[in-house]
């Protein structure tokens, strides 16, 4: 998938719609207003997503003991600062010795790591990702100002192993959703969801954030696979 196709594939074509010439607030401005926009957003929704983080967490305290029901992990934010990422555990306890086990199952280019109907998933965390609300505690990252509601999503591995082209999209704060969110989710190899993160970051603007949420919402209700 190169930069042209976004130029020619219909699928891709409203992308092109958001012309970077036509951009009101850059630089300093839109990072400002975009801010803000987070903000807002995730405070006065707040009545609505704090109780089902309680609620989340209790059952899965319920159905799966042996573990916090919060996962913790270390993700890849702006410059290649590591920051602790906040997830609903959607997994046995011991998911991560079970890796190396299922490492030949594996369906994308390691590092990446992604198996359909991976056994180490329990049945309350395939309903958590298939909704994905797995990701509702990263909304307490997007208040810490380690994340954005939009932007590219942190990987789990470190920037040391980013081919040097792949380093570009290290120059914003990671997103809750993205372009590769609502455009293919898990069925991009990582090159080709960083040029979708190219792609946004050379459009960047608050009417294109407010595009992408919409577009994920829709996409989350359509149930469009997990990540």
């Amino acid at each position: 998938m190169t930069s042209s196709t976004y130029r020619t594939s219909s699928q891709f074509l409203w992308i092109n719609a958001f012309d970077p010439r036509n951009r009101i607030l850059t630089g300093p401005a839109y990072l400002l207003a975009k801010r803000m926009m987070d903000l807002t957003l995730v405070i006065l929704s707040a009545p609505f997503w704090a109780p089902v983080l309680g609620l989340i967490q209790l059952v899965i305290m319920l159905t799966s003991p042996g573990a916090p029901a919060m996962f913790i992990q270390l993700r890849t934010g702006k410059g290649g600062k590591r920051f602790r990422m906040y997830k609903f555990r959607s997994m046995v306890p011991n998911a991560e010795a079970l890796k190396e086990k299922y490492a030949h199952l594996n369906e994308l280019q390691w590092p990446d790591f992604k198996i359909t109907d991976d056994p180490r998933i329990t049945k309350i965390g395939k309903f958590l990702r298939k909704t994905s609300l797995d990701e509702l505690p990263q909304l307490i990252n997007v208040l810490k100002g380690e994340m954005s509601l939009v932007g590219p999503r942190p990987t789990s591995f470190g920037s040391e192993t980013y081919k040097l082209w792949h380093t570009e999209r290290l120059g914003v704060i990671p997103g809750l959703t993205g372009l590769w969110q609502i455009m293919g989710r898990a069925q991009f190899e990582f090159d080709d969801r960083l040029r979708l993160d190219i792609a946004y970051m050379e459009r960047a603007s608050l009417w294109f954030d407010i595009h992408i949420l919409f577009r994920t919402v829709i996409a989350v209700f359509q149930q469009r696979g997990a990540h």
